[in-house]
């Protein structure tokens, strides 16, 4: 599965994440660019969006895309914080679809 990881977290995740291909917003060069346009230049490239970012569903339209998203709650984008939460991460990912 094609994952991307938002900006909001750190590239320390990409290990815990290595049965996928994942890249980075911030290796994609896309760092700073607003959510809609996010989510517009991931469609044709990935499968996934991995973010920490819950307003996604509030401020997108996220039916209808070709990509799923997994939005991560821990408490904080540390990666000790994060470790915890990857079997969820992981779960997410292997049943995610479109929209």
């Amino acid at each position: 599965m094609r994952v991307l990881l938002d900006e909001n977290l750190p590239v320390g995740l990409l290990a815990e994440l290595s049965d996928h291909s994942v890249e980075t917003v911030t290796g994609m060069g896309w760092s700073g660019i607003k959510n809609g346009e996010l989510l517009r230049r991931a469609a044709d490239r990935f499968d996934a969006l991995v973010t920490m970012d819950s307003k996604f569903k509030f401020q997108q339209v996220l039916s209808g895309r070709p990509f799923g998203i997994v939005v991560v709650r821990a408490a904080s984008n540390r990666v000790r914080d994060l470790l915890p939460v990857v079997p969820e991460i992981l779960a997410a990912l292997d049943g995610i679809g479109p929209g």
